[in-house]
């Protein structure tokens, strides 16, 4: 069973974008396995709050303008 687990800063994307993101996700993984994946793919969207993840020793927050628009 394929699986992808992709976490995202919170409010990264907007719903309509996560959406895509496992739609695209799964169809990757029918290109490269076969059309008999598909039932059995799975795809976990994590979104972390800001603060709780880092990059290069700094904690990060996601910046208001990069923030998704619902």
């Amino acid at each position: 069973m394929p699986f992808a687990n992709i976490k995202l800063p919170q409010a990264a994307l907007s719903k309509a974008q996560k959406e895509d993101l496992i739609h695209r996700t799964t169809a990757m993984f029918v290109d490269f396995f076969g059309e008999g994946v598909r039932p059995y793919t799975m795809v976990l969207v994590e979104e972390v709050a800001d603060g709780g993840y880092g990059r290069a020793d700094e904690v990060f927050v996601v910046p208001e303008v990069f923030r998704a628009k619902e």
